[in-house]
């Protein structure tokens, strides 16, 4: 401990006697990781935005069905239908994670108004129960459904520019009914929605559970939608969930299961992030390197002498490691201080965004900091710092002392 204490002085008393030198070098490493936590930050903003958009306007956090609904309920849904009001039900809403849980009705059809006729997808639900959940549905005209009996639907934004329909314009659905027999219902329309997902809001539409099982001649729901109190329970819940509910009648997903489009984004960006961070170390390791190769060439004189007294080549490999450790150090600290005010000042004022494919509009952005994000940064500066001060430290500790004291002369 004394000796480590004797190096950390002499390290110090090294770094000062080119001031200019190592702030630059301080402040290159300060720059990078400034740089690393405002990419990366803007990343993992965007990551909780979307996975809470997602979560929070169509698929809640756990989705329970029939087993194969998924797969092969497309074709054929009505063959996978839930009881109404089960025992299941009720043990799901008691579960202490569960802010409620909702059924919803899948079906399919075409949309008539006026002269206009196109194919739709839509969902019975619950307006009550669903609320909690839809709270990511941006209504762009008129408002949200209101009661589970009224004869009313809103329309996704894109279907509803498609086929023509306005605010209080009364529209037909027309299906086919489970047994296979055609049925139609005339719907108001009280408004129109917009989610994340552009191409959902071009089919969509979304009415009343009820009239949505008499439309289609049928009780129950073909999945409950669980919303839990934070999206950190989901595993915890769903396993619990898996464990009381009967083996091989129902089936339990969580959202990330399915949620294809998060999980591709999510994928893409982290190798752009892994890109930006091996850019950085790239930078900070060529910029430290040249600074302690600058840094051996002036002291070659001064390291000759510390070997002819005695001192061991390890003490001086070890010293020049202290001095790229302690700029990487300093210099991560004042990244991560000027990265978190720096964050905060953009996000305060925002970063207007243009829409991103698969999406109808732009956003406003902003940086969100984690702890893990800080811990990989200071984690970055000292070990790109430390590798860059490998090679230099190694020549020196290498040195030839009848060499070294003869330079200069």
């Amino acid at each position: 401990m004394i000796n480590l204490a004797a190096d950390l002085r002499m390290a110090v008393l090294n770094l000062q006697r080119n001031v200019r030198r190592t702030l630059v070098a301080i402040l290159s490493v300060c720059g990078g990781i400034v740089a690393y936590l405002l990419a990366s930050g803007f990343i993992a903003w965007i990551f909780q935005d979307m996975r809470e958009a997602t979560i929070h306007s169509q698929l809640g956090h756990i989705q329970i069905s029939r087993p194969d609904y998924f797969d092969k309920g497309i074709a054929d849904p009505y063959r996978y239908l839930l009881p109404a009001n089960s025992a299941e039900q009720k043990l799901i809403e008691e579960n202490p994670q569960v802010r409620t849980l909702t059924p919803r009705l899948a079906f399919s059809g075409l949309l008539s108004f006026g002269e206009a006729t196109l194919p739709f997808i839509g969902d019975g639900i619950d307006p009550q129960l669903e609320s909690p959940i839809s709270t990511r549905i941006n209504i762009i005209e008129g408002e949200q459904l209101k009661d589970a009996t009224e004869s009313s639907v809103i329309l996704g934004e894109g279907l509803a520019r498609s086929i023509g329909a306005k605010v209080s314009d009364s529209i037909v659905l027309l299906v086919t009914t489970a047994n296979g027999s055609p049925n139609a219902v005339e719907l108001k329309v009280v408004g129109s929605f917009a989610t994340i997902t552009k191409e959902y809001d071009d089919n969509a539409l979304r009415i009343p559970i009820q009239v949505a099982r008499k439309l289609m001649r049928v009780e129950g729901a073909t999945t409950w939608v669980a919303l839990l109190s934070s999206t950190e329970y989901t595993e915890q819940v769903a396993a619990t969930l898996h464990s009381k509910l009967p083996s091989g009648t129902y089936e339990l997903l969580k959202w990330n299961e399915l949620a294809d489009f998060y999980n591709k984004t999510v994928a893409l960006f982290s190798k752009q992030v892994d890109v930006v961070k091996l850019i950085i170390a790239v930078i900070i390791i060529l910029t430290i390197s040249n600074t302690q190769t600058m840094s051996v060439l002036e002291r070659t004189t001064e390291i000759g002498t510390s070997l002819a007294i005695g001192l061991k080549r390890s003490e001086i490999l070890r010293l020049f490691l202290l001095e790229g450790v302690m700029i990487g150090l300093i210099g991560g600290a004042l990244g991560l201080l000027l990265g978190f005010s720096l964050a905060h000042i953009i996000s305060t004022i925002g970063i207007p965004m243009p829409p991103p494919p698969g999406m109808a509009h732009g956003y406003t952005g902003q940086i969100l900091v984690t702890s893990k994000l800080a811990i990989d940064g200071l984690i970055l500066a000292i070990f790109t710092t430390l590798l860059a001060s490998l090679m230099p430290a190694w020549k020196a500790s290498r040195l030839n002392i009848v060499d070294a004291l003869r330079c200069n002369q």
